[in-house]
């Protein structure tokens, strides 16, 4: 017998009706037609298009009733409708932990499973994202889903908390969090919070409040776990904030009969929107991990000094997605990294800025690599927080985005999967009608030296001075067509024109206009070292360099780096060609226990992850390593803005057909 939609609501009605029917004669039915439902729900026809095959996608979804921004598609082949959420979805929204894979396309997963019955998901890759089919999990879990224009509607088991419990293991504090159904979580990293703060008796005895202690620092960090579910009124009212004179136990100094007592790792639980707010004070070395059981449901969230969870998993043909512990002496240093085939077809690897049509601006990674629809990517140089420039080596596609300073440390590549690591600097000059040489110190930079810059196209449509009293030469075909005086920084934008460039005269360089006339012919001449870069199309600074050839090559000095950049220790990333011919994009985070690397130790790691070259990237609150919509080495409200980065695209069939020429 072929199974027809028109059979299953035929079946589901029966079932409706013999569920009355019970349910009058007091027998409990619930189980029975909730699987029938979810499968006419989950699959129904009418929320696509009624050609035999086609696919509708959207960008938010509503889950319980809160719209949420996530990526998600639904495809009908051949009358069958599958549901497709992309894995950062998964992972961030509802909590489903992905595990070690070498199969691109099979993703398995732990969501409240035995370890025995662990789900594994079909994948694919589709505008920068993978998908996973998540049907049959949807199903199997009790949500209903429905489609209303741009957004999946999605509906999960009403769920209630029946128990919250602190524990002291061997190796931290851990929270356990008992459920009756399985449900949505989400943990996000909060700011910093003073613990202990007040910490100054009182002069006035009258007055029990202690003055706040202005010199403590923020010592702990706040985290938030969100279920979707309601916890029972007891578990609420267990951790309410304790009243004051409770709280002044705890702060002050005791005695033998008042000790002081530890502070707790949860601060409140409270109900907001229908769920569940668990909010935690951890010290800055530690850090929650979070992990779901089965019979009975629950969420065991460990906090301990080594939380990072190690990983392997093949993310598609050429991504490869690892983490794990990288031991170093005595120190252990958490490491995330994605490893690149550049040789698989259809990958390539660029640079990404914000906005291609001016060289002003900053983003968050994420969006940065969204909006270039690249699958992957990791910040990339150094930049002016203030004006937003680059300070730096950009070049994409054989055009120079921005120039090199310093004689810094950069790294270049082409499609053939060939790199090249090196101090590169790009002087320029500029010859005068009388052949009169001129040092052109950078161009297209936001680097600000005394002496003469030039500007492009590919710096925007427009120039606005840096310094106060430049003078500004307009030259088109190689001609000087205009001189414009500018008094003030930051006033007057000047025009660049398509068909040449603008001269920026800074400071000493203004003695030199006597020679560069309205009207004279100039022309500029390229020098670049090492002079093997001009091969490459694709070429990022940053700095500095950490290995060339195998050998550790560190001088951060020779780079001009500042003497507190040398020594401080801080989260970093890095990008690093290997042994085996692939690319490194890595996130090395605080030491178990302490702060980040410092720079010789930031290149000792690299070296022992099998780094033949390798370059440090732009660092600390910039460290950002983005996959497929999601940050993997932080929570994204923690990651600041950059400038540029480097992205990895993936030729996939639906860009394929895009690609041809009609």
């Amino acid at each position: 017998m072929v199974i027809t939609l028109k059979n299953w609501q035929q079946f589901a009605t029966h079932l409706m009706i013999l569920s009355l029917v019970l349910t009058i004669f007091g027998i409990k039915s619930a189980t029975v037609p909730t699987s029938a439902q979810s499968i006419v729900k989950n699959r129904q026809v009418s929320q696509l298009p009624t050609h035999r095959t086609g696919q509708t996608s959207g960008n938010q979804i509503s889950l319980n009733g809160r719209i949420l921004t996530a990526a998600w598609l639904q495809q009908r082949t051949n009358g069958l409708i599958t549901t497709h959420l992309s894995d950062a979805t998964l992972r961030q929204i509802f909590g489903v932990d992905l595990l070690n894979t070498n199969n691109p396309q099979r993703q398995p997963i732990q969501w409240y499973y035995p370890l025995s019955q662990t789900p594994i998901l079909t994948a694919k890759l589709l505008r920068g994202y993978r998908y996973l089919d998540i049907t049959d999990f949807a199903q199997d879990a009790g949500w209903q889903l429905q489609v209303s224009g741009n957004t999946l509607i999605i509906t999960t088991q009403s769920t209630r908390i029946t128990d919250i419990q602190e524990n002291q293991g061997t190796f931290g504090q851990s929270i356990s969090v008992n459920l009756d159904n399985p449900a949505p979580w989400q943990i996000i990293q909060g700011l910093p919070i003073a613990k202990n703060q007040p910490q100054i008796p009182p002069d006035d005895p009258d007055n029990p409040i202690p003055k706040p202690n202005n010199q403590a620092k923020p010592t702990n960090r706040e985290w938030t776990i969100t279920i979707d579910g309601i916890a029972d009124t007891t578990i609420i009212q267990r951790y309410q904030p304790e009243p004051l004179p409770n709280l002044l136990k705890q702060l002050l100094p005791g005695d033998s009969t008042n000790p002081i007592a530890v502070e707790p790792l949860i601060t409140k639980v409270e109900i907001v929107n229908n769920q569940t707010v668990i909010k935690l004070s951890v010290p800055f070395n530690l850090a929650p991990s979070v992990a779901t059981t089965a019979s009975p449901h629950r969420l065991i969230i460990n906090v301990r000094p080594d939380a990072l969870v190690p990983r392997d998993i093949t993310w598609a043909e050429g991504i490869r997605w690892r983490q794990q512990y990288i031991i170093l002496g005595q120190e252990r240093f958490p490491v995330i990294w994605l490893e690149i085939n550049s040789r698989t077809p259809g990958l390539q690897i660029k640079p990404i800025v914000p906005n291609s049509q001016t060289m002003e601006g900053t983003a968050p990674l994420m969006q940065i690599a969204q909006n270039n629809l690249a699958y992957a990517a990791i910040n990339g140089g150094f930049f002016n927080r203030n004006n937003r420039l680059p300070l730096g080596a950009i070049r994409r596609d054989g055009r120079w985005l921005s120039s090199p300073i310093l004689n810094r440390g950069a790294i270049a590549w082409d499609n053939s999967g060939k790199f090249a690591v090196a101090r590169l600097s790009a002087p320029e000059t500029l010859i005068t009608e009388n052949n009169q040489r001129l040092p052109i110190l950078f161009f297209n930079s936001g680097y600000v030296q005394s002496g003469i810059a030039r500007y492009t196209s590919a710096w925007g449509d427009r120039y606005t001075p840096l310094t106060d009293n430049e003078i500004v030469l307009v030259v088109e075909n190689n001609q000087i067509t205009n001189q414009i005086e500018v008094a003030k920084v930051g006033k007057t934008p000047i025009s660049i024109p398509l068909q040449g460039y603008l001269l920026a005269l800074r400071a000493g360089a203004i003695s030199n206009i006597s020679a560069l006339n309205l009207g004279s012919k100039v022309r500029i001449i390229t020098d670049t070292f090492p002079q093997e870069f001009n091969l490459y199309s694709q070429i990022l600074g940053a700095g500095p360099l950490l290995i060339q050839n195998n050998r550790i090559v560190l001088d951060a000095t020779a780079e001009k780096f500042s003497n507190a950049f040398v020594t401080q220790k801080a989260v970093r990333s890095a990008i690093c060609h290997t042994n085996t011919g692939n690319l490194i994009l890595a996130a090395v985070q605080n030491r178990v226990g302490g702060s980040g690397a410092t720079l010789t130790e930031h290149a000792q790691l690299m070296q022992q992850m099998g780094c033949v070259n390798a370059l440090n990237l732009d660092g600390g609150s910039s460290t950002s390593l983005y996959l497929g919509g999601q940050l993997l080495d932080r929570s994204p409200n923690t990651a600041a803005r950059v400038h540029n980065g480097i992205g990895i695209f993936l030729e996939t069939p639906t860009t394929k057909r895009k690609s041809k020429k009609p």
